[in-house]
């Protein structure tokens, strides 16, 4: 048994499940488990861990889903596996087959569900609900700012698409919140987000739009250079510049002298502005759709 485990912990970031050693209906298998495991520490029930070191944040989460079979990341986890928004940590969420309550052991909170089928998938080698179950499953339980933006990275990071999300949203359309979802997607499908390279970028699509402003061309080169947001028919670019813009003024005084030079007003707005005072981006904008 000893071996397994080796193999096991080899292959699941120095961790191990006792039901992967022992089937539960064989009490001398499972006996043979315990005493295996016996030495080893205790990440959560039935899963233990090789190695005495601190734990990864993928660690406890790939723990989380070896407590059982067919066990995987769900809500808040899911959202901050795949990257959506950032996890709490408070506890790990997770979800398994089934019609029963949720229950909560320590940090561990498993939920079940009888429609996992389609909605299941596995990225960075975890289980994990999608990224459109996640939004689901998420979305009447966050402040309008925190959905929203989970939203807009679910879609500027590739993890789904508008179509396939209305075509999860088709499947749950009685889940509470579905309708608000669709919604907001439907409201948001011609952004370009897939073309941002930040939530700033994002963030301000969904600006422009709200005030009636052409969308411009994202991320496209003109004169040689990118440009966050360019409309060219106006020869007009603006620059959102991230946190890292300190580090690259030469770099970014250059691309603006490039434009310039080619015939463009080139204006500069610091993402946090963005954020906190939207009104300024509209400032340097072209005027609404008459």
């Amino acid at each position: 048994m000893q071996s397994a485990i080796r193999e096991l912990a080899s292959r699941q970031d120095g961790l191990v499940g006792r039901w992967q050693l022992a089937a539960e209906e064989d009490a001398l298998k499972c006996a043979r488990a315990d005493w295996a495991l016996r030495d080893l520490r205790r990440v959560f029930p039935g899963v233990c861990i090789t190695g005495w070191g601190p734990l990864t944040q993928r660690q406890i989460w790939r723990a989380a889903t070896l407590t059982a079979p067919d066990t995987a990341l769900h809500v808040a986890s899911a959202a901050g596996l795949l990257g959506m928004r950032p996890d709490p940590g408070r506890f790990v969420t997770v979800v398994r087959p089934g019609n029963r309550g949720a229950t909560r052991s320590g940090r561990l909170r498993v939920a079940y569900s009888t429609t996992l089928g389609p909605d299941l998938t596995v990225a960075d080698g975890i289980p994990t609900t999608t990224a459109e179950r996640t939004l689901v499953d998420l979305w009447p339980h966050l402040h309008a700012h925190d959905r929203s933006k989970m939203l807009r990275e679910a879609l500027r990071l590739g993890l789904t698409t508008a179509p396939a999300l209305l075509s999860a949203l088709h499947r749950h359309r009685r889940r509470l919140g579905a309708t608000a979802l669709r919604t907001e997607v439907l409201a948001r499908i011609d952004l370009p987000f897939d073309r941002c390279k930040s939530d700033g970028e994002a963030f301000g699509l969904v600006v422009l739009q709200d005030a009636g402003v052409p969308i411009p061309e994202v991320n496209a080169r003109f004169a040689g250079e990118e440009a966050d947001f360019c409309w060219p028919d106006l020869r007009h670019i603006i620059e959102i510049d991230g946190p890292q813009w300190h580090r690259f003024k030469e770099e970014d005084a250059r691309k603006t002298a490039t434009w310039v030079a080619a015939g463009f007003r080139v204006d500069r707005i610091p993402s946090d502005l963005v954020f906190a005072e939207p009104q300024e981006l509209l400032r340097l904008a072209p005027p609404p759709r008459v």
